[in-house]
């Protein structure tokens, strides 16, 4: 497995794959809206829903890790509190978020939304980490990015739209991943990256059922073999992808790595126009998945001299 990850053409291969996996969650999730029966405005069923997810994808992890390597699981008692902090604000909060703001704007919007973490990663990275100021390239980055945002906002008729539940909550979903970007880093130095993802997984899915279930309609959740079908490959996504790109990263450097970020929108949108009825690649969205992902290449373009550290941010669906 060693020689896998260090083989150059494999790692490629393996990183397109991660990617993929990402970007297939966009539709996943909007189609399974519509299996399942919930609507845009159960806020309580869109939590259910993301806590069995993620509560299946983070035991997948830790069973997982269970197995092969146990002793990784054993967690210091000076990181608890800091763990459970991480788990709240990195599966929960920023869940809630992204679920909830999913659910009103398209699936190919969704997907270049969220892509505005890895520019908010950087600026956060510059206030943080002496030697990851801002520069003039990730100038470029972040505004080209901005860019990007905005055109896959505009609407056929060349109107800017934007609604805080819809559009805010999946920026509000990226702010919150580019904040636990910077405390997962400091937590990755006493606890595995595979063991921190299964336990934050866990423990941010728990809080999210103890606040949804309570507050459950019935029939607010129909499910169907293929609804439950759908919930498991949205957990494998979590749970397979971050495995791989976290053993990718073990062996190859993030900075090297991080150019494969700007797939997942483009996989994102992409798919989406394919999967979801009523959803269409138009001139907006072909230019705003443009501007993003040269935006998230000037970021973490090395040239012949590169920088020790350049940010890698966690995937947000």
């Amino acid at each position: 497995m060693t020689n896998i990850f260090q083989n150059k053409w494999a790692v490629i291969v393996l990183a397109i794959i991660c990617c993929l996996l990402w970007g297939s969650a966009f539709p996943v999730l909007k189609i399974s809206y519509g299996e399942l029966q919930m609507t845009s405005g159960d806020v309580s069923a869109q939590i259910v829903f993301a806590g069995m997810r993620f509560l299946l994808a983070g035991l997948i992890l830790i069973v997982f890790l269970f197995i092969t390597n146990r002793k990784v699981l054993l967690v210091k008692r000076s990181s608890i509190m800091i763990l459970l902090l991480f788990g709240v604000i990195q599966t929960a909060v920023q869940y809630f978020f992204f679920y909830n703001g999913l659910s009103k704007v398209s699936g190919m919007q969704g997907a270049i939304l969220t892509s505005s973490g890895t520019f908010l990663a950087v600026i956060l990275a510059h206030f943080f980490y002496k030697n990851d100021r801002l520069n003039g390239k990730k100038w470029i980055g972040i505004l080209a990015g901005i860019a990007g945002i905005v055109v896959a906002n505009w609407g056929q008729d060349f109107q800017f739209s934007f609604h805080w539940t819809g559009e805010g909550y999946m920026i509000l979903a990226a702010l919150t991943s580019a904040i636990t970007t910077i405390m997962g880093k400091e937590l990755a130095t006493d606890i595995h990256p595979v063991a921190l993802t299964g336990w934050q997984l866990t423990i941010g899915s728990l809080v999210l059922l103890l606040i949804g279930l309570p507050q459950l309609q019935a029939n607010s959740i129909t499910f169907t073999p293929f609804g439950w079908g759908l919930l498991v490959y949205a957990a494998l996504i979590s749970s397979v992808a971050f495995a791989l790109w976290f053993s990718i990263l073990k062996y190859n450097k993030a900075g090297e790595m991080s150019i494969y970020n700007f797939l997942t929108p483009v996989f994102g949108t992409m798919l989406s126009a394919l999967f979801i009825p009523g959803e269409s690649m138009n001139v907006f969205i072909v230019l705003a998945i443009a501007l993003v992902a040269i935006g998230i290449m000037a970021i973490n373009y090395q040239g012949k001299n590169p920088p020790r550290n350049l940010v890698h941010t966690k995937k947000v669906s």
